[in-house]
């Protein structure tokens, strides 16, 4: 049998700027570079027109076309796949990047305990984040909770180091073996239809992202979440284009580590309870006709009916507007916010956990650095601010004037002061 270490792709579908990858690379034995089609995940998806299985295709295709078909795909539970693969190649040692999610790490766990079985090494390496766990903490040992204090403290650890860049090698370092991708419907899925966005991104688009990140009818943000969702772009190469060029664009960033600390810090987030644990006491009203209406952009309130309409279609939604149509669902209508985070799950290109659970408990007043649960969004006042013109709310309710657009589904008035008393009664205000 042929002396091989593995690289196993999951996060981080590129060959630049990719650590593990590199550390794998610079060892003695030829690499062979692995993805695996997570039966566990990929049976548990609503639809078998998933888009991002179908953007997890295409990437590795990318791959496989700079390895000139060195990549080895394989479809099936990954403790079966490495099983298999110990029988065939002489494994070395297994490299691979951080996952900070629970179910990885119960992945991970398992995958680690068969290699030390078969006295096999198995390395995971910090990519898809710039600091992590214990790396930012405030100066008594504590994880931070609120974003601004931790922001700070992250940038100044970033003055303090040289911000890595990962190269890539040649086709030499890797097995001589080539491999051929099962196709989508191998795997069992089709094709969505979906336009996926691209990487390449204007330093005007950086530069004014401050000014014209709000307002969704505008180009104003980089479309990039996708890409940092499935590591098809590296984060390190990001801050580094942010750097001088738009303090608020590297925020987002920051957000993202940020909520990568909540979860590593606060795991009990990960199974289902909200960070502030006295909000789980809330008693939601849960109508599953309004909720339904919520998800097909049906509510009467234009601006959140275009958000969804445009993540049904689309599997993305403007920033702004997740913030309008999350507030909407857990406080004009009184459902569980873990309803709206279940439901994004399923349809967002650039579903992450972390961030999305993040944004929800943010929506709610329930999570760290969080909206206080008093502010209810209005979403005439938003429309007012954000799309004055109309032009996101037409393009995506262009029956905005006729008689088929439904009436409002609840007063605003009504609906807040509806909920803050759910809210004092829930938290015994």
């Amino acid at each position: 049998m042929k002396k091989v270490s593995i690289f196993w792709f999951r996060r981080d579908l590129r060959l630049e700027d990719n650590h593990g990858l590199f550390q794998a690379l610079s060892s003695e034995v030829p690499v062979l570079p692995l993805f695996i089609f997570d039966t566990h995940i990929l049976d548990r998806l609503p639809t078998k027109r998933d888009a991002r299985v179908e953007f997890i295709h295409r990437s590795l295709q990318h791959v496989q076309e700079a390895l000139r078909g060195h990549l080895c795909v394989k479809h099936g539970n990954p403790e079966d796949v490495f099983r298999s693969l110990f029988q065939e190649w002489e494994v070395v040692k297994i490299y691979t990047n951080h996952d900070y999610e629970r179910y990885g790490l119960e992945r991970d766990t398992k995958i680690k305990a068969i290699a030390q079985e078969n006295g096999i090494q198995f390395q995971s390496y910090k990519d898809q984040v710039v600091f992590e766990k214990d790396e930012v903490l405030s100066g008594a040992g504590t994880p931070y909770t609120v974003f601004t204090p931790y922001s700070r403290k992250w940038k100044a650890l970033l003055q303090e180091i040289e911000l890595p860049n990962f190269p890539s090698a040649t086709i030499s370092n890797y097995v001589a073996d080539k491999f051929t991708i099962p196709s989508l419907s191998d795997i069992g899925f089709q094709s969505s239809g979906l336009v996926f966005p691209g990487q390449d991104v204007e330093d005007g688009l950086i530069k004014s992202y401050a000014t014209d990140r709000d307002f969704p009818a505008k180009p104003g943000t980089s479309r990039l979440s996708v890409h940092l969702r499935f590591g098809t772009v590296s984060i390190r190469s990001l801050v580094r284009r942010a750097l001088g060029k738009s303090e608020v664009w590297l925020n987002e960033l920051i957000w993202r580590d940020f909520y990568f600390n909540i979860l590593h810090h606060f795991p009990h987030i990960s199974e289902g309870h909200s960070f502030r644990k006295e909000y789980d006491r809330m008693n939601w009203r849960n109508n599953e006709e309004e909720f339904k209406a919520w998800c097909e952009g049906k509510t009467g309130y234009p601006i959140v009916d275009a958000g969804m309409r445009e993540l049904n279609a689309t599997g993305f939604m403007h920033n702004r507007v997740r913030m309008i149509v999350a507030s909407f669902l857990v406080k004009h209508l009184l459902i569980d916010w873990r309803w709206g985070e279940t439901y994004f799950a399923e349809k967002l290109l650039d579903f992450d956990f972390a961030a999305n659970n993040g944004g929800w408990q943010w929506a709610a007043g329930s999570g760290c650095d969080a909206a206080p649960y008093f502010r209810v969004f209005n979403p005439t006042l938003q429309t007012q601010k954000f799309d004055q013109s109309l032009a996101y709310i037409k393009k995506w309710v262009p029956e905005l004037q006729e008689l088929t657009y439904p009436a409002p589904i609840v007063n605003h008035e009504f609906a807040r002061a509806r909920v803050l008393e759910a809210y004092k009664v829930a938290l015994g205000k």
